[in-house]
């Protein structure tokens, strides 16, 4: 599957940005999908995950009550949803795609997930 992420940009803070994450391939269904971010200087983290059948939805901590992931079966598309946005949450941020769901721990490492789109850029200002 190739992954094309979008909808990153400037936002001030306390502002909003919807991420897309386009899929190719008629089997996107079957794919768990997830949202990483990575800041400079700093390792990639995971932000938020999604199962294939729209459960098994889980969190980083700092987002949770802010960030909503969400997935269209009919679209091809997965996306995030960043709502009171912080200058912490400035960073490049990457949609992933694994072909089998770990549980709740491994679906939240990188080393989890096979596919990967380019990085969409999100600066929050102060």
């Amino acid at each position: 599957v190739q992954l094309q992420a979008s909808g990153g940009g400037l936002v001030q803070a306390g502002g909003s940005l919807r991420l897309s994450c386009a899929a190719s391939g008629r089997t996107f269904s079957s794919y768990v999908m997830a949202w990483f971010r990575q800041a400079p200087g700093l390792e990639r983290e995971f932000v938020a995950v999604i199962g294939s059948r729209g459960g098994n939805i889980y969190y980083q901590d700092s987002v949770k009550g802010r960030f909503t992931i969400s997935r269209d079966i009919g679209k091809n598309t997965v996306y995030l949803q960043m709502n009171s946005l912080k200058p912490e949450d400035t960073a490049d941020y990457y949609c992933a795609a694994a072909n089998i769901y770990y549980g709740a721990d491994r679906s939240k490492r990188v080393g989890s997930y096979e596919y990967w789109g380019q990085g969409t850029l999100v600066t929050v200002s102060s």
